[in-house]
């Protein structure tokens, strides 16, 4: 069989949520796809709240993947252990609430394992390594096929992560730097592969925000709370095709929208 993950990139603000909600159902049906990941680390600006996460998982997709902004609203953490359908870094401490991968079904009674990290380099150095929690994670929950979301700053970071799962997972992509990469590709041992996302949110913007919020701070100005950038939308999204005979990636595709 073959199998179409969609990864959908970094949702920001209420008009990433608006958009996402007029346009996934839509781009599921238009490439056939069966599962779909979005990461909604973004979707309160820095942050998800519970009602936001449900948003998104009525608007068509199965599993929301999240990174540094995790616990930027903090009455998250009880969703996160109520609900399987969310996941947080998985070397985040043992401490915090939720979990950061778990096994879904899929079409035909398949297995799918979807697993989330985040990177150390550039970020808050306070986290497990993500290769060995990899380890630990496919060492422990048995799934047929297996698709990592990285949430990370440098791209040596995720190109070093992609070939050190190839050939033990299906799909690799990274988040958290809003901007789309054009290096979509299968590695030698079937993993498909891609540095970044992108977004989904204000196309019109630096990474979500109104470009002179992003000058300003550039500037040395003083502090402003961040807000969603008005005007057209876009998003960005990687859509990975998996022979679940062979358990390698096939295809591996931008899929990237915009008004």
């Amino acid at each position: 069989m073959l199998f179409r993950l969609l990864a959908v990139g970094d949702v920001v603000g209420d008009p990433g949520l608006d958009y996402l909600e007029r346009h996934l159902r839509s781009l599921k049906k238009l490439k056939d796809v069966h599962f779909t990941v979005v990461n909604g680390e973004n979707a309160s600006g820095v942050g998800i709240t519970p009602k936001q996460a449900q948003f998104i998982l009525d608007a068509g997709c199965d599993v929301i993947t999240l990174g540094n902004h995790t616990w930027n609203k903090l009455q998250i953490a009880d969703f996160l252990d109520e609900n399987p359908y969310i996941l947080r870094p998985g070397n985040y401490t043992s401490r915090v609430p939720g979990k950061g991968w778990g096994v879904y079904d899929g079409p035909r009674g398949l297995r799918v394992g979807v697993m989330n990290l985040i990177g150390r380099t550039e970020m808050d150095a306070n986290f497990d390594n993500p290769f060995t929690v990899a380890d630990k994670a496919l060492k422990e929950a048995q799934a047929e096929v297996w698709f990592v979301d990285f949430h990370a700053e440098a791209t040596s970071e995720k190109g070093a992560m992609g070939f050190y799962l190839d050939g033990r997972v299906q799909g690799m992509w990274g988040t958290h730097t809003h901007v789309p990469t054009a290096d979509a590709q299968i590695l030698p041992k079937g993993t498909g592969f891609v540095s970044d996302l992108g977004m989904t949110g204000p196309a019109v913007s630096v990474l979500g925000i109104p470009p002179h919020q992003a000058i300003n701070r550039f500037l040395g100005g003083l502090p402003a709370r961040y807000e969603a950038a008005p005007g057209p939308c876009k998003l960005n999204a990687v859509l990975f095709t998996v022979d679940t005979e062979s358990k390698q990636c096939v295809s591996i595709e931008r899929v990237d929208i915009q008004d």
